[in-house]
């Protein structure tokens, strides 16, 4: 039953035009998703697994299927609805920390809850925390350019962090990182997921980043393999 998983998707299809040319990068995937449940996709480049966690984070919708929250269809949802059910229940760490760099490290952690309506003096003790949750308490002032990538990837950790999402949906988190650096984002995630008892999906096409996850699927040209 949909209603017994926190997400589930249904036959999701995505088909793209290049030019006169419709390519189909989805090919009817079904994935079921319980509270607490850390999983990992992994697959090759062209292989549908970006294209596939962007759509169960309502960032592109699916040309065909559904995606359902706790048993409520997400697409049925207005592009208003959407933006505050994102806001507020999932938190999305990509391979680019899209960190702001206008913005410090502390005020980049704070952003969620700012675009939520939170006022800065409200939100900013739960920022701090995450910030010393990440052994990064020294970096508050410093802004994305002063940062390493591997600092500034766990700024952008605890950014998906701070509206306590249901969901953390993560891109190629390590895609940009040494293997020295992987492997402590690797170590966070799994923690964090243990001691929060998260939800968290990634998507990587590293085999060793994979093997550390409990649950593993494989996608290949757009279907589970």
């Amino acid at each position: 039953m949909i209603n017994d998983y926190l997400i589930s998707a249904k036959n999701i299809r995505k088909n793209f035009f290049q030019g006169s040319k419709e390519l189909e990068v989805l090919k009817g995937i079904d994935l079921n998703v319980q509270q607490g449940e850390a999983l990992c996709i992994l697959g090759g480049s062209g292989a549908g697994k970006s294209t596939l966690m962007h759509i169960l984070g309502t960032l592109d919708s699916p040309s065909g299927g559904n995606v359902y929250f706790k048993g409520d269809d997400l697409f049925a949802k207005s592009d208003e609805d959407l933006a505050k059910f994102r806001n507020k229940h999932l938190g999305f760490i990509f391979q680019f920390h899209h960190l702001l760099s206008e913005f410090n490290a502390l005020e980049n952690i704070m952003m969620p809850a700012r675009i939520s309506g939170e006022s800065k003096q409200d939100c900013k003790q739960r920022a701090l925390d995450f910030l010393g949750q990440m052994g990064l308490s020294d970096r508050a002032s410093h802004y994305p350019t002063e940062l390493s990538g591997g600092e500034k990837q766990r700024i952008a950790i605890a950014r998906a962090l701070m509206q306590s999402p249901d969901i953390i949906l993560a891109d190629e988190p390590t895609g940009n990182l040494d293997s020295a650096n992987g492997n402590v984002i690797r170590d966070l995630f799994l923690d964090l997921q243990r001691r929060l008892n998260l939800t968290i999906i990634v998507v990587t096409h590293d085999q060793k980043f994979a093997n550390s996850f409990p649950k593993t699927l494989h996608m290949k040209d757009g279907l589970w393999v």
